[in-house]
């Protein structure tokens, strides 16, 4: 494991969401949600998320998620990403990341 300095951890802009939208993304390869966040002072944005074996898009639509904002935006097949939601994964899928109390959406990661 290569380790990393402060500033290093500083580059990665970690913040927290609400997500708002969430609909089917039948053209991804690999069973997807499309799944909208707003993140605040930062704004709204979508992302493709793998985690379809845990979650309905009901059971998703106002959870707070954390998310990774500044990577380079992703096209993933006709859909642009602009986020990376967080999350474990195992065994049953995906396990978003969770945020254990209410925070305001753009809270960064400390």
């Amino acid at each position: 494991m290569e380790t990393i300095t402060w500033s290093d951890f500083e580059k990665v802009l970690i913040v927290a969401g609400t997500v708002t939208r969430v609909e089917p993304f039948p053209e991804a390869r690999k069973p997807a949600w499309k799944v909208w966040a707003d993140f605040g002072p930062y704004g709204e944005k979508k992302t493709s998320a793998q985690i379809t074996a845990l979650y309905a898009a009901e059971d998703l639509v106002g959870r707070q998620i954390v998310g990774v904002i500044n990577f380079p935006e992703k096209q993933i097949g006709p859909f642009r990403s602009e986020f990376l939601l967080t999350g474990f994964p195992t065994g049953e899928g995906v396990v978003v990341t969770a945020i254990e109390r209410p925070v305001p959406n753009g809270t960064r990661l400390a």
